[in-house]
């Protein structure tokens, strides 16, 4: 049966008896195209976010680190330069919370030059990339809303300066959003309401791109992922990349030492054996508080979203279906009558795969800790707490002409 003829799809069924028979067909022909099976995750949706027993995971600290950089680094470098780490880059949002109708990675940082989020990411890369006299692959992942405005913002400058080769974009995959019964909500008489399949989605978004032929043929054996909006993120980083090798393990996660027990970040532990991330509002006042024999807390450390793959790993995670989260939403869409309705309160379910659940599925995973005011300035906002303002002050303490 298809979708269109299933009694309770009103949503569906009221553009089909609205559009004309062009829009009939076309919409038809969307419909087939589209995997409405992820539909069946509401009925698992409450299985889906139990979890296990946590329990603490100790770090590779700084004062470890440093006494170790030439060890670390020496590894680092040698897989660098063997052509072994390629580096994935999330940029599939716009830039609205910082009042701009385009890619989040265009935001100009700079105050007496221009200096865009996407420039100083490269930048950054471009520090390991001298120092190893190699370059290091880039896959950018985008939208459907964002793809366009993302490749011309890179054609347009030159991909600042790197070597246009070794950056390729993909776009991440987009699943069906929904309301509380279930019926698929439509955002025009042709088009179903789509929406990104989560920040777990990314290597599977890569496969489906087809870029899994360009990774092995490049022979990458380690993928570091990280997320846009970071922009003192250190990418491809000869000490994270070494640390981890050394460790024997298959993952690494870099952390920051939490800035207070109640501190709103995940939280690097390990849930039932198994490496995993603690959000914040999972944690017991208990766990939040608990401390070592030296003082410091045994959930002391917060994830930055900047992990070092296996890439052999990762697709056997792809072979073996991550967990769908099916999250409560705000969903635009058009109703029965025709009217677009923009609600105030969640309306429907959205389907969301996470990063956390690829650390989970991880056999181990180093928890590598970096210096907060040298590797984590996120802007999420343009002013206060993990804003434009306050990044702008850590780049300064940087170094960062701006």
């Amino acid at each position: 049966m298809h979708i269109w003829e299933e009694e309770k799809q009103s949503y569906i069924k009221a553009c089909m008896e609205r559009g004309t028979e062009e829009q009939k067909e076309a919409l038809k022909k969307t419909l087939d195209e589209t995997d409405f099976s992820i539909l069946d995750n509401i009925e698992r949706k409450e299985t889906v976010n139990e979890r296990g027993v946590f329990a603490p995971l100790d770090a590779v600290e700084v004062p470890e680190i440093e006494a170790r950089s030439e060890e670390f680094r020496a590894a680092g470098l040698e897989a660098i330069r063997a052509g072994k780490v390629g580096a994935v880059l999330l940029a599939g949002g716009q830039g609205t919370r910082l009042g701009l109708d385009r890619p989040k990675g265009t935001l100009n940082i700079g105050v007496n030059r221009d200096l865009y989020l996407f420039e100083q990411l490269f930048h950054n890369l471009m520090d390991v990339t001298t120092e190893a006299e190699v370059y290091v692959p880039m896959y950018i992942m985008t939208s459907n809303i964002n793809n366009k405005d993302t490749v011309a913002f890179f054609e347009e400058h030159s991909y600042f300066g790197y070597p246009k080769e070794y950056v390729k974009f993909f776009i991440q995959e987009m699943v069906p959003a929904c309301d509380y019964e279930g019926r698929v909500y439509m955002v025009s008489d042709t088009e179903v309401a789509m929406s990104p399949n989560g920040n777990g989605g990314w290597f599977g978004s890569m496969v489906k791109a087809g870029l899994l032929e360009d990774i092995h043929a490049r022979g990458i054996e380690w993928l570091n992922v990280f997320a846009v909006d970071n922009c003192l993120q250190r990418i491809a980083d000869p000490l994270f990349v070494g640390a981890t090798i050394v460790s024997g393990c298959e993952s690494g996660a870099k952390v920051v030492r939490k800035a207070a027990p109640d501190e709103k970040v995940g939280v690097l532990c390990t849930e039932d054996g198994r490496p995993s991330i603690a959000e914040y509002y999972e944690m017991t006042e208990e766990m939040a508080t608990a401390r070592k024999e030296n003082g410091d807390l045994q959930y002391g450390f917060g994830v930055i979203l900047n992990y070092l793959f296996s890439e052999k790993k990762l697709e056997q995670i792809a072979d073996a279906h991550m967990p769908i989260h099916v999250v409560e939403k705000k969903i635009p869409h058009v109703d029965e009558e025709g009217n677009f309705v923009k609600p105030e309160q969640p309306n429907g379910y959205k389907f969301e795969t996470l990063v956390l659940d690829m650390v989970h599925m991880m056999d181990d995973c180093l928890p590598y800790e970096v210096v907060r005011e040298r590797e984590f300035a996120p802007i999420k906002n343009l002013h206060g707490v993990d804003s434009l303002d306050s990044a702008r002050e850590l780049l300064r303490g940087c170094g960062v002409e701006l």
